[in-house]
């Protein structure tokens, strides 16, 4: 039988990098939508994959990350940002496969990130924000690059989801139960309900100023 660690860190490895593609498809997209060259597109894709599970890593002492230091996760973003390039029509057409794939990418990401922070000994609240940061980073990074509102302060239950997923992961693991199905389980929880709620339009209350119903 393999021991726990391997086991554990080879479904961190492949949940990381089936996300990284994911979101570098987003990063992409949103490259070629700005009307971004070759390298600008290449920038965002990276930027989408990796920026959350770097910020990640740092933060709990696994330097220097995977984003920068495995070549995968640079190979992956790569491949994935020159297909998008190459393949950007069909792609467009398809954005409602698009959202759920990038529903998937963070699925993913915040049970990979919440995995990796409780096998670095941190505590269960800090392991369910830093699966949330896993999931949620790079988006935010890609947004600020283009000069947008982070797709996170204003989607669909986009954190909400992540924190949802990450939650289920430190619950079981708190339960001493079984890392796959604990990974899985985290993954198809945080997948509903960001499917649920792009399907639905579910959103968290707006936000409005006192005065917004009276005139200036």
């Amino acid at each position: 039988m393999m021991p726990p660690a391997i086991h554990i860190g080879t479904i961190i490895l492949v949940l990381d990098l089936c996300g990284v593609f994911v979101f570098a498809l987003s990063g992409a997209m949103s490259g070629i939508k700005h009307r971004l060259d070759l390298f600008g597109v290449l920038v965002l894709s990276f930027a989408a994959a990796n920026a959350g599970g770097i910020i990640r890593d740092v933060l709990i002492g696994a330097v220097p990350p995977p984003g920068i230091a495995d070549w995968r996760y640079i190979v992956v973003p790569v491949v994935a940002g020159l297909a998008t390039i190459r393949w950007a029509r069909t792609i467009d057409r398809l954005r409602s496969s698009v959202l759920i794939f990038d529903a998937g990418g963070l699925a993913l990401f915040a049970v990979a990130g919440t995995l990796k922070a409780l096998d670095f000994g941190v505590n269960p609240l800090p392991a369910v924000l830093l699966g949330m940061l896993t999931g949620i980073g790079g988006g935010i990074v890609r947004d600020v690059l283009v000069s947008e509102v982070p797709a996170v302060m204003r989607s669909e239950l986009y954190a909400v989801a992540a924190l949802t997923g990450a939650s289920v992961v430190v619950a079981g693991r708190m339960l001493q139960l079984p890392s796959s199905p604990l990974a899985i389980a985290g993954a198809l929880v945080c997948f509903a309900l960001r499917f649920a709620a792009i399907r639905r339009g579910w959103h968290l209350p707006l936000a409005r100023s006192g005065d917004s119903g009276t005139e200036t």
